[in-house]
Formats: C-alpha cells, sequence, structure tokens
C-alpha cells in the first residue's frame, strides 16, 4: 500500500480551484460559487490516476490587496497546503488572461521549491491558448491548459503532476477500525477551535464572525485503538438566516457529514445554555440513529455553578440528553480535551454492541413481567419475540400481534428499560415492528 501523492491546489480567488479539486476528486465536494472567497480552510480529497493514489488539497484564493478579515488566514492556509504537497498546481483563468495578481502568487510559491504545475483554467477551446507565451512569463515550465467545468485536461494535468514522483510504502491501518467524528453545533461555539487543539494545527481559521467554516473539513489521526477522522462543520443555522446560496450550500453539506459519520461531537456554548436551534440539532441527531457526545464549551468562563446543576438542566429542556455522555470543556485552553477521546471510544463500543436474540428475549419477558403492555379496546399488545437487526445505527426488531397497538409510550418504556440492562450511553436506539399477520404473509 503506498502513501498518495499530495496535490494543493492554490490561486488568486475565483480562478476556479474549487472547480478544479471537486473534478480531480470525481465528486463534489467542496461549494462552488461565482462569489469570490466562499472556500476559507483546506479541505483533503482523495481520488487515483491509473492505481496511484493522490490525495488533493483545495485552498482559498490569495488576494492581499482586498480588504477582508481572513485573508491573512487564508494565505496561511495556502502556504501550509504548499509546504506539505509533493506537487503545487498554481491555477489561473485563462479568459480573464495574465494579472499581477496572478504574478505575485507564483512568485511566493516558488520560493516552496516543490514540483509546481501552471494550470491555466476555462479553456474551452484552442482560441484561448494563442497567448501561451504570456503563461511562461510567470517562471513555471509545466503550463497546462484545462477546463475543469468540461473535463479538458485533467488526464494530460495528472500525467504531469505525478511524473517522476516517487511512490512511498505506507502502514496498513485497515486492522485498526476507522471512525467518522462530524463536529456539529450552530455558528460560533469552537467547533474550528476544538478541531485546532485535538491536532495542535491552524487546521481550520477561527473567527468570531459568524459562518467563518463553510466546507466540511476532515483530519485523521491514528491511535492505538483505532483511526479517527474527525469533520469540521459549517455552524447550523436557521434557514431565514442564511442570507446567501453559500450559507445554503453549507448547511446542506452539513447535514451530509451527519450521513457519513459514525458518531458526533455536539457542540454548545455552555455560557448560553441550550437555544432553540440546538434543539433542533438534537433532534436531527437523535432521528439520524449517530452516536452523539455533549460538549458544553467554554466552561473556564462560567463562574458560581455546578457541573450537576447545568446537566440537569439540559436534561430537562431536551430529554435527549439524558442518554448521551455530557462533558464539560474548554476548547481554548485545552482543559479535559482528553476526557473526549475516552468518550468516542465508549460510545463506538455501545454503537457496536451485539446483543443475542436469547438475551433479548429474555430482557422482553422481564419487561413485559414488570410493566405490561397497555390493554386497547379490550385487546393486549404483545410482543411474540425481539432481535437485533443493525448496528450504526442500534437497531431492533419486534415480532408483535398488532404493529398499530404499540403506543409511543410503551415505546419508550422499553427504550429505557434495554438502557439500563446494556452499556447504551451516546447511542440512539431505533425500533421496528413486524405483525404476526405480516410474518405469516412472509412465510
Amino acid at each position: 500500500m503506498h502513501k498518495p501523492i499530495k496535490i494543493a491546489i492554490v490561486g488568486r480567488p475565483n480562478v476556479g480551484k474549487s472547480s478544479l479539486f471537486n473534478r480531480l476528486c470525481q465528486k463534489r465536494i467542496a461549494i462552488c460559487h461565482e462569489q469570490e472567497g466562499v472556500t476559507r480552510d483546506r479541505i483533503y480529497g482523495d481520488s487515483d490516476f491509473f492505481g496511484v493514489p493522490l490525495r488533493f488539497i483545495d485552498t482559498g484564493g490569495i488576494d492581499p490587496n482586498k480588504k477582508d478579515p481572513f485573508q491573512e488566514e487564508l494565505h496561511i492556509q495556502s502556504m501550509i497546503a504548499a509546504e506539505e504537497a509533493d506537487v503545487v498546481v498554481l491555477v489561473v483563468d485563462g479568459r480573464s488572461g495574465l494579472t499581477l495578481l496572478d504574478e505575485m502568487v507564483a512568485r511566493r510559491i516558488l520560493k516552496q521549491k516543490k514540483k509546481i504545475l501552471l494550470a491555466v483554467n476555462k479553456i474551452d477551446h484552442d482560441n484561448h491558448k494563442q497567448e501561451e507565451y504570456a503563461w511562461h512569463t510567470l517562471g513555471i515550465s509545466n503550463v497546462i491548459f484545462v477546463s475543469a467545468i468540461q473535463n479538458l485536461g485533467i488526464e494530460e494535468l495528472l500525467e504531469c503532476a505525478i511524473e517522476d514522483i516517487p511512490l512511498q510504502e505506507e502502514e496498513d491501518p485497515s486492522t485498526k477500525p476507522e471512525i467518522s467524528i462530524a463536529i456539529l453545533g450552530r455558528a460560533n461555539v469552537g467547533k474550528s477551535t476544538l478541531l485546532n487543539q485535538i491536532f495542535s494545527e491552524a487546521r481550520s481559521i477561527v473567527s468570531d464572525e459568524l459562518g467563518t467554516t463553510r466546507d466540511p473539513i476532515d483530519v485523521s489521526m491514528i491511535l492505538e485503538k483505532a483511526q479517527l477522522t474527525f469533520i469540521d462543520t459549517a455552524g447550523i443555522r436557521k434557514k431565514k438566516s442564511q442570507k446567501n446560496p453559500v450559507e445554503k450550500f453549507a448547511d446542506i453539506r452539513t447535514q451530509e457529514v451527519l450521513k457519513r459519520a459514525d458518531l458526533c461531537l455536539f457542540l454548545i456554548d455552555v455560557t448560553r445554555g441550550l437555544t432553540t436551534e440546538e434543539k433542533r440539532i438534537a433532534s436531527m441527531i437523535d432521528a439520524s440513529g449517530k452516536g452523539c457526545i455533549l460538549l458544553c464549551n467554554k466552561w473556564d468562563l462560567v463562574k458560581g455553578f455546578q457541573q450537576e446543576h447545568c446537566i440537569r438542566a439540559l436534561q430537562t429542556s431536551a430529554p435527549f440528553l439524558k442518554h448521551i455522555p455530557i462533558l464539560f470543556i474548554s476548547a481554548k485552553y485545552q482543559k479535559d480535551l482528553s476526557k473526549v477521546f475516552t468518550s468516542i471510544f465508549q460510545v463506538y463500543d455501545n454503537l457496536s454492541l451485539r446483543i443475542s436474540t436469547g438475551e433479548l428475549n429474555r430482557f422482553i419477558a422481564k419487561a413485559v413481567e414488570k410493566a405490561p403492555p397497555p390493554m386497547i379496546q379490550g385487546k393486549r399488545f404483545k410482543i411474540y419475540y425481539m432481535t437485533q437487526i443493525s448496528t450504526r445505527p442500534m437497531r431492533f426488531m419486534l415480532f408483535v400481534n398488532r404493529v398499530d397497538r404499540f403506543t409511543k409510550t410503551y415505546r419508550k418504556y422499553l427504550m429505557n428499560q434495554l438502557r439500563k440492562a446494556y452499556p447504551l450511553s451516546g447511542a440512539p436506539i431505533q425500533f421496528s415492528c413486524k405483525s404476526h399477520q405480516e410474518n405469516k404473509a412472509v412465510e
């Protein structure tokens, strides 16, 4: 197994870097929009080219002349990507021609002493190639004309990128489980700060401005027990607060991240308590069947309150929180972050728990004996047997006499009894039912 060749994509704003990144990754990862400055953090995507593993790094547009509070951070993120990469692809706009800003970015990239390719983007036909000599003035010998939208020149770009780059062997992580962890929460609660502190680097741009993070950001680490992939996401906001298409796309991508995650770190600003929007996020996580850990961030700012009182208040406002671990941390000062890793492994083990059918039926017999199902219209709801049909999410199938007699109250009772009998903290439980008549029909 070989390590992927890392290819960083840099350039001034709005030259099509994210479109090229998505084309190279063969899927839509980065948000693309005609608005400048959409991409801010480094975004990674994996693909391969005739069996050669590749890892692409998308970056934000560099423009020091622009009055943008994120420009310094964008420049730092781009330079980190270039330093980390084996190959740097400088993207320029072939339609607008060479600009002074292109020349400035090229000078900065050339200082990296890396293999550099110039991708002249938005070249949809040969007429645009007539000014080829002008691009060579940037001092980059490898000039490739491409169109990310039309999928032109992509193979030539990749061939040139991997040429003369030796492949290195990589340790096979297949023996370790891969745990995907989404960092969720509303805007400005400290998600990016948490990611940066976990990895001890400026992986995400941090700012007091709402909506700083837009694209999901995956970062992985290998511990003795597993390979952990943390995914920083855009802050979830009310739809009426989403002022432009970019913010709407960011919200959609966040919900897509939830689908592919194994569990979530749900961050709240403990100084503000649980807002209506956060209750909606909690319900969304619960409905998804994903594991969850609640992180009460900024605990260093709280004075005169005990954690037990905060936990009681949170669980009262959102019953879903009664069944998940609650940790009090300070991402900024790295307070109690080690407890986060302990909880991640604990919740993942709970999500992966497999209970035998025999055990479940003994459990059902005791639960029914303790509190028999209710009588409805003179007839009692009966459970014949129960079996587990999946882990992650944890789903159970109940074979009953009448599905319509399985009340919400009794469903909640069985879930609570199941949690008392087995270690299921942080693991949502889902019940499905099949009636005795349906079972006969299947047979």
